[in-house]
C-alpha cells in the first residue's frame, strides 16, 4: 500500500467517524491509483486537474464535482504536509443548466398504468402499476421506493419512513389512505405468490427479490412508448424521476390556488422530498411553466386593483 492510499484510508474513516457517508470513496480511490501510477508522492494542482478532465465525454458539471471531491482531499493532505498542493476554487466552472422537467397530467399517469397491461407477466404487471402510483403519490425518488421494506409503512398512523434516501438521512413523510390500502393489498398478493422469500423488500420482482433500478428504469422507458407520452418541444423526454418532479409541482400549484403562503408552506415540501438544501425546491417556482400559470391567476386581482 502507498503512502497516499494509507492517507486515504484515515481520511475517508476520518469524514465518516463525522457523519459523512463518504459515497465518493470510489471517486478518491481512482484518483489515489492515478498518483500511483504516475509515481507521484504528492497530490498537485497539475495532476487533480488531469485526472478530474480524464473521463471521456464527461459533462462540464461532472468534471468540476470530481475536482471538487479530491480537492477536500488535498485540504486534508496539506494539513499533514504542505508539500501537497490545494487546487483553487472555481478552477473548473460549473456550467449546468437544468432541464425543465417533463410534468405528468393525471391522464398521463392513468395512460402509464393501463400501459402496464402489456407487460407478458401478470406479477409485472401488478408491481409495476403499484410503484407508478406509490411514486407519483409520494414524491419519492425511484431508489428510496425501490429500498422500502414492509416495516418502513406504518399502515395504523399512515406514515411511511424512508432509509435509502441520497445522503443515508431517514425521512417520515405522510402517505394517504388509499396509497395504504393499495400497498396492503400488493403484500398480501406477494405473500401468496411468494410464500417463502430471501428479501424483506416490499417490492419484488417476477423471483421475489427486490426490484433492480436499471430493470425498472428500462421497462419505464417501454411504458412511455406504450402509453404514447411525448415530450413538449425543449421539455426532456419522460422519465421515471419526473414522477417526483410531477408531485411537488402539483403540491405547489395546489397550493396557489387554495392561497396558501407558500414560504411558510415551502420547507415542509422540502422535508417530505427530502432536500437538504431549500433552494432545491424553490427552483420548481422559476423552472416549470405549469407554476407560473399558477401564480399569475393568484397575483393578478393584486395588480388588478393597483391599476
Amino acid at each position: 500500500m502507498s503512502a497516499l492510499s494509507g492517507q486515504l484510508a484515515d481520511y475517508i474513516c476520518l469524514r465518516r467517524s463525522m457523519g459523512f457517508v463518504m459515497k465518493e470513496a470510489t471517486l478518491l480511490a481512482s484518483f489515489v491509483r492515478y498518483l500511483d501510477e504516475l509515481g507521484a508522492t504528492h497530490a498537485s494542482t497539475e495532476l487533480a486537474l488531469r485526472w478530474a478532465t480524464s473521463t471521456t465525454g464527461a459533462l462540464a458539471v461532472t468534471r468540476s464535482q470530481r475536482l471538487g471531491v479530491v480537492r477536500g482531499f488535498c485540504v486534508y493532505l496539506a494539513a499533514l504536509d504542505p508539500a501537497h498542493e490545494v487546487p483553487p476554487v472555481g478552477l473548473l466552472p460549473r456550467r449546468y443548466t437544468r432541464i425543465t422537467p417533463y410534468i405528468y397530467s393525471e391522464a398521463d399517469v392513468a395512460a402509464l398504468m393501463a400501459a402496464t397491461d402489456g407487460l407478458v407477466l401478470p406479477w409485472r404487471r401488478l408491481t409495476y402499476r403499484v410503484l407508478i402510483g406509490l411514486l407519483a403519490a409520494t414524491g419519492v425518488r425511484l431508489g428510496e421506493a425501490l429500498g422500502l421494506d414492509d416495516t418502513d409503512v406504518d399502515h395504523a398512523g399512515l406514515v411511511m419512513t424512508v432509509r435509502h434516501t441520497k445522503r443515508e438521512i431517514a425521512r417520515e413523510l405522510p402517505v394517504h389512505a388509499t396509497v395504504s390500502n393499495a400497498l396492503l393489498e400488493y403484500a398480501a398478493a406477494r405473500d401468496r405468490a411468494f410464500p417463502v422469500r430471501d428479501s424483506s423488500a416490499l417490492l419484488v420482482s417476477t423471483l421475489g427479490s427486490r426490484l433492480g433500478p436499471c430493470t425498472v428504469e428500462h421497462t419505464f422507458v417501454r411504458l412511455v412508448g406504450a402509453a404514447g407520452l411525448v415530450a413538449p418541444e425543449g421539455r426532456r423526454r419522460p422519465r421515471v424521476h419526473d414522477l417526483r418532479h410531477t408531485f411537488a409541482v402539483r403540491t405547489l400549484m395546489d397550493w396557489h390556488r387554495q392561497g396558501v403562503d407558500v414560504d411558510v408552506a415551502m420547507p415542509a415540501l422540502s422535508k417530505v422530498l427530502g432536500h437538504v438544501n431549500p433552494a432545491s425546491t424553490y427552483w420548481y417556482l422559476q423552472a416549470v411553466p405549469e407554476l407560473f400559470e399558477a401564480v399569475t391567476t393568484r397575483v393578478r386581482p393584486a395588480f388588478e386593483a393597483l391599476a
